[in-house]
């Protein structure tokens, strides 16, 4: 089982992410900080958690329904991490810095401010 976060609006208008099968466990809404100026500065944050079988489903899905700039989701179990952003997943070992350096330079790339890549590793 992965557990992860998603910001709902980090999904582009327009799009919708179906026949994903994940659990909800928590919604909430609150002041967001460290944001950029293309993002809202109120977030509606989605704690998750989906079957290793349907992993690979999710992270194709909010690959491409991620709105530009500056958004990623990650998701992890024990063992790796995926990090999505618009059009991109990374996939990698738990520990693994080399991966992970990539995936934050990636973010940089793409405008998401520094303090949000901090996701678990």
């Amino acid at each position: 089982m992965y557990d992860g976060v998603l910001i709902l609006e980090s999904l582009r208008v327009g799009t919708s992410l179906e026949d994903v099968p994940f659990v909800v466990r928590k919604l909430s809404k609150y002041n967001a900080t460290g944001t950029s100026p293309d993002q809202p500065s109120v977030w509606t944050a989605i704690e998750f958690e989906v079957e290793d079988a349907h992993a690979v489903s999710l992270a194709e899905g909010l690959a491409s329904t991620f709105d530009k700039p500056g958004w990623y989701a990650d998701f992890h179990n024990e063992q790796e991490i995926f990090v999505v952003f618009p059009d991109r997943v990374f996939r990698y070992p738990r520990g693994h810095r080399a991966s992970r350096m990539e995936a934050q330079a990636y973010g940089r790339e793409l405008g998401v401010p520094e303090p949000q890549l901090d996701w678990t590793d």
